[in-house]
């Protein structure tokens, strides 16, 4: 989370650039105020197993981030974090499976599927990348969430603020998906992207 919370401050002012373009110019900020906000609360105390810290993380966001990604964020952390348990040690495999499921929880939640020009456009594939190597490839899985991020310029959003623009909306990055990309390289350099480091 600490990772996260970094790439984010590092990349607010782009995440902002980005939906200024589709959306309502507040993404950055807003997901600097809820990393920074999860930052501060781990600072006061670390919970103590790794599905803890997820719930503890995606309740923060969801109480400080404005918009729509507050609610999402804070269902992705919390759902995996609840698929998790109370497990002390988590395998790659356990990580995979848990984050399949947030990733679940998130599209019920929005309505959204992949295709559609939003964070699960990142999230799917990276998903799909680490639960194929059997939750033991984080590199590969920040490289596919990092494409999924790239490939939404060239789609036209059909769900969240960006879909009010139509085909406007072709040509210029989902700023969600690359949030979520940013969450996924920042797992992937917590566990050193090293094979078998999840």
């Amino acid at each position: 989370m600490r990772a996260a919370a970094d790439a984010v401050d590092r990349e607010a002012d782009r995440l902002t650039e980005l939906d200024s373009a589709i959306g309502d110019a507040d993404h950055g900020g807003n997901m600097r105020r809820g990393f920074e906000a999860v930052r501060s609360e781990l600072d006061e105390g670390v919970p103590a197993t790794p599905g803890s810290v997820l719930m503890t993380a995606g309740r923060k966001l969801v109480s400080t981030v404005g918009g729509a990604s507050g609610p999402l964020y804070g269902t992705l952390l919390r759902r995996t974090g609840k698929t998790l348990g109370d497990a002390e040690v988590v395998t790659g495999e356990e990580l995979a499976g848990a984050l399949s499921a947030g990733i679940d929880a998130v599209a019920q939640l929005g309505g959204a599927a992949a295709g559609d020009k939003t964070m699960l456009d990142a999230l799917r594939p990276a998903a799909d990348a680490l639960a194929d190597s059997g939750g033991k490839d984080l590199r590969a899985a920040r490289t596919a969430a990092e494409k999924g991020a790239e490939e939404t310029t060239g789609l036209q959003a059909r769900k969240g603020r960006a879909s009010y623009l139509g085909e406007r909306s072709i040509g210029h990055q989902d700023p969600g998906a690359a949030s979520a990309a940013l969450l996924m390289a920042a797992l992937a350099e917590a566990g050193g992207e090293a094979e078998g480091s999840a």
